[in-house]
């Protein structure tokens, strides 16, 4: 049986409790040791975090204990162990400090040495966060928490005091980050680009609408990307906006885009012609569908959302015209304008029906988009409005990067991805391989 010097030391320490390893597995298996600490709490009444928790507790005695080891290290000898021929320098008392965790605060006495040289690593000096609590803030943050909000919730759940401006240091310090993200280098070529605005409140002397504008893009592997984030002016949005926009895009490397997916934005189409001349310009069917249903009240919305469902599977653009005709009759006298989405961008529209099915399946909607405006929004929804650009950025940026347990993220690989690949190779061949 091998012995280490692990198990020299756990026989040494009474303190210490040795715990299973699966076999094979080198990670320590924790389970039991947690559950008896559990249910000793219970015994006891004690809470799991706040002040006198479990964890609380727990987390005080570790990072203590880390600490004198690494004053052992940095000495060269165990506490109480010291001779003067070993060392000039030794312990000198130690000083209190409050640290602020994710699960409430802890008290810890960092050890000092005579001459002032003991640097900790585990708990560096004049550092009053552990880095997990930064971690909390900044999901907190992204998912619409205002800094108030934050304060609120870590003390009221874990008993941690934090200010407003704490909380305003930890996201900010993000934009560093967010810049390097926002001018990075992209591919030459990308299959498909999906472009879309979300409207927020900005203060800029006075509180106005802003665009923020989006793209994700769709990679030759089937990876897709946000590729930025860009806050426009108010006044809605236009061609120069969106030329600015592109033009960052073509600035960091985007040569060619064969397919850009869009919802009829103003200004857009002419923006991403003068941009990438080869791109087909597509509009998301499922915007038109939802422009169509807008003045449907619920008893028919079932009836005129399957009618409509004719125009866009139709095998080519004579038989969507017949579709067309025919749904206009069926539902004209009830809803005239029903149809007028589809006739205003029929042109962006027809793309669509020359593509196979395995293509059509990715471009038919910029839901992607829309799951990641669902984030935004949600991001967004307890703000009446942001004091800078930089504050809304740094906000759409955390939520864009955000990963969460148990759902696929606006930067995941699309589903089937190679009968869709397939296609546009037939397609869009020669363009792809200039990459």
């Amino acid at each position: 049986m091998r012995h280490s010097h692990e198990d020299d030391r756990y026989e040494k320490d009474s303190n210490i409790v040795p715990y299973s390893t699966p076999q094979d597995s080198g990670v320590p298996d924790m389970s039991d040791f947690a559950k008896m600490m559990v249910a000793g709490a219970k015994e006891r009444g004690l809470a799991l975090t706040g002040e006198g928790g479990l964890l609380t507790d727990l987390t005080k005695q570790v990072l203590q204990t880390a600490l004198e080891v690494e004053m052992d290290e940095h000495l060269g000898y165990q506490k109480g162990d010291r001779t003067e021929s070993r060392s000039e320098n030794y312990r000198n008392g130690t000083s209190v400090k409050t640290l602020k965790t994710d699960i409430g605060e802890v008290e810890i006495e960092v050890p000092r040495d005579r001459v002032g040289s003991f640097e900790p690593v585990i708990v560096p000096k004049h550092k009053r966060r552990i880095d997990g609590l930064d971690a909390q803030v900044l999901t907190l943050y992204s998912k619409g928490m205002t800094t108030k909000d934050i304060c609120d919730f870590l003390s009221e759940s874990y008993g941690t005091k934090i200010s407003k401006d704490t909380v305003s240091k930890i996201t900010d310090a993000v934009i560093d980050e967010m810049k390097k993200w926002q001018s990075r280098p992209l591919d030459s070529i990308y299959p498909v680009i999906i472009i879309d605005a979300i409207f927020i409140k900005v203060r800029d002397g006075a509180v106005a609408n802003r665009p923020v504008y989006v793209a994700m893009s769709i990679d030759s592997e089937g990876f897709r990307d946000v590729l930025g984030l860009w806050v426009g002016p108010s006044g809605g949005e236009g061609a120069k906006q969106w030329m600015n926009m592109l033009s960052d895009l073509k600035n960091r490397g985007v040569v060619d885009v064969c397919i850009v997916c869009c919802d009829g934005l103003k200004g857009l189409p002419d923006a991403i012609r003068a941009t990438w001349p080869e791109a087909d310009i597509q509009t998301c069917v499922v915007h038109l569908i939802r422009n169509s249903l807008r003045s449907v009240p619920n008893k028919d919305m079932r009836a005129v959302a399957s009618d409509l469902k004719r125009i866009y599977t139709s095998p080519n653009e004579d038989a969507a015209l017949v579709a067309l005709e025919e749904v206009e009759q069926i539902w004209k006298e009830k809803y005239p304008g029903l149809l007028l989405p589809w006739k205003n961008a029929w042109t962006e529209f027809t793309p669509f029906l020359a593509f196979p099915p395995e293509l059509r399946k990715v471009i038919y909607t910029t839901n992607a988009v829309e799951s990641l405006n669902a984030r935004y929004r949600a991001a967004i929804r307890r703000r009446g409005h942001f004091p800078t650009e930089i504050a809304a950025l740094k906000v759409f940026y955390l939520a864009t990067i955000r990963k969460e347990k148990g759902r696929i993220g606006p930067i995941s690989r699309v589903l089937n991805w190679s009968p869709a690949y397939n296609a546009l190779l037939l397609m869009y061949g020669e363009r792809l391989n200039r990459r």
